[in-house]
Formats: C-alpha cells, structure tokens, sequence
C-alpha cells in the first residue's frame, strides 16, 4: 500500500490483460477473481479489442500473459508472480516464484504451456 496527502491509504491496483476466448484462460481468471476478495487487481478481457491505455499489441497480450505492477509491465512467469502475490492466499507462490531460480523453472513450464495451449483450447472446447 502506499500513503498518499490527507492520511489516506491507496492499494497499488495491478492490472492482468488476459484472452477471454481461451477457455483455460476465462476458468484461471474466474478463479483468480474469486480470490481477489480484496479487488487488487484489474482483469481486462482483450479478445474483443485493443485495450485503452495499454502499451502493448492486442497480438502480443493475446499470444502472451502480461500484467502491470506498479508501473512496470511484467510477462510470462513475472506476470504470474506478480498476480499471485496481490492475493493473500497465493502471496507465499509468488514471493516463491520471485526467486531467479524459481523464476526460470516457472518460465520453462509457461513456455511448455504455451506450445501445448491450441490443443488444450480445443480439448477445453468440447468438454
């Protein structure tokens, strides 16, 4: 949190750009929110348009998992991180997945992921 003039108290709001056509996407997002029980996050659908005030391609936030914290745009396992420690319960995993080496084994399993994404879509789709 951070102290803003006046002794009020504002929370540092991450903002999570994710694929709304993904159905894996939609159930980890809608999982997410129900977590969220403090709303410090934004979650923002982009497979509609390109979001307003987003530095990034609508391509790329659909092709790849971006948040911003604080300012600074994170992707991939970074972005996870990030998410995981704006919620209480998953805070220890992202703090967890901060660490270089965490980091990495984090990353190679998104970059797996997302190889294997199209199948699980379509897979998801039936089901």
């Amino acid at each position: 949190m951070a102290e803003v003039p006046g002794n009020q108290v504002t929370v540092n709001r991450i903002t999570v750009w994710y694929d709304g056509a993904c159905p894996l996407c939609r159930r980890e997002i809608a999982f997410m929110q129900r977590l969220d029980r403090r709303t410090a996050i934004r979650f923002v659908d982009v497979s509609e348009g390109q979001p307003e005030s987003c530095p990034i391609s609508q391509e790329d936030l659909l092709a790849r998992f971006h948040v911003r914290d604080n300012g600074r745009i994170l992707s991939g396992a970074a972005g996870f991180a990030a998410m995981w420690r704006a919620i209480p319960l998953l805070r220890p995993l992202g703090e967890l997945a901060r660490l270089p080496v965490m980091n990495r084994v984090f990353e190679k399993l998104y970059s797996i992921f997302l190889r294997f994404r199209p199948r699980l879509q379509r897979w998801a789709n039936r089901g």
